[in-house]
């Protein structure tokens, strides 16, 4: 039985499509109202700034993402959870065009309000926090390869994949996903 999500939903998912295709500024509530099929005023209704979506928007996003993480089998070895890590990731890309929420705001991180700006950092932090933990067992196991402690490494990781979609973007492939994370991998 399919949800048909309400207006606040529909909004929100809305803004976090767009922001990932355009940033920050590159949406208005226009252009929601349009995807939405509701007056600017209804989005208002919700969402009194601008300020206030993105915020619902990055918590949404982070969420969700944290959840996914949290997914992961305990006992996986490292290298795998990387790797679904990594896919995780990719279907962030989805067709090639868009990069993580968090990641875009980071691009645009002068322009956003203080609220919006330690949302993208906490989240950053639970990525480099989660990564440290996975590096950490990788290491200890011998299926990851990591230089100075987990934590300096986990925020060169977590730049590198950041880079990386970046990049993927630019030249619709997801291949610089995959040297990122193979370059962490032990050779079997």
């Amino acid at each position: 039985m399919e949800t048909k999500l309400t207006v606040r939903e529909q909004v929100v998912d809305h803004a976090i499509t767009l922001m990932m295709l355009r940033g920050y500024n590159g949406f208005s509530y226009r252009d929601l109202s349009e995807l939405v099929g509701v007056k600017t005023s209804s989005i208002h209704y919700y969402f009194p700034s601008k300020d206030d979506l993105v915020l619902e928007a990055v918590s949404q996003y982070s969420d969700e993402v944290m959840h996914a993480l949290q997914a992961v089998d305990p006992a996986l070895p490292a290298n795998e959870k990387l790797a679904m890590y990594t896919r995780l990731f990719g279907k962030t890309l989805g067709d090639g065009n868009q990069i993580c929420l968090c990641g875009m705001l980071a691009a645009d991180i002068e322009t956003l309000p203080e609220t919006v700006r330690q949302a993208v950092q906490a989240f950053f932090r639970a990525n480099e926090s989660w990564l440290a933990k996975v590096l950490e067992q990788g290491v200890k196991e011998g299926t990851l390869v990591a230089k100075g402690k987990p934590e300096s490494a986990a925020r060169t990781l977590f730049a590198a994949l950041q880079g990386s979609v970046l990049a993927s973007r630019l030249f619709h492939t997801k291949a610089r996903l995959e040297d990122v994370e193979a370059t962490w991998k032990t050779v079997s």
